[in-house]
């Protein structure tokens, strides 16, 4: 008998409403990850940096959305998201590890936004108009 490979991606659904990307992978694992929670663990070097310690936390990304996924060969997707974000290749491994520690990375990412006085939420700029 042919065993399942853990990281074989079976489907991917995004609920635009909830907000919430659900990967389902071939050996029946299947997780939930918000908009939020992949648009600031995004992959690409404008998050991660080029090298390790060079991380930019991303901050105000509460109510971002994925505009389109777009397969790339059999091994990842690119998320395209509604701030303009769009150059991170999410792997099914990458997906899966997300996946696996969605709630210690979580923690700590809400740890980091306190240490550094920043919000999930977006700013609001107001501009006042005096005639």
């Amino acid at each position: 008998m042919k065993s399942s490979v853990p990281n074989q991606i079976k489907r991917i659904q995004y609920s635009r409403k909830e907000k919430i990307l659900e990967v389902s992978f071939s050996d029946g694992c299947l997780y939930e990850l918000s908009a939020e929670f992949l648009r600031v663990h995004s992959p690409s070097a404008e998050v991660r940096g080029h090298s390790p310690g060079q991380e930019i936390l991303q901050s105000g990304k509460s109510g971002v959305q994925i505009d389109a996924i777009e397969k790339i060969g059999h091994y990842a997707v690119q998320i395209i998201f509604d701030d303009g974000h769009d150059s991170g290749l999410f792997s099914w491994s990458y997906l899966r590890e997300l996946g696996e520690h969605k709630d210690a990375l979580w923690k700590a990412y809400l740890e980091k936004l306190a240490v550094e006085g920043k919000s999930r939420d977006p700013e609001i700029q107001v501009l006042n108009f005096y005639p």
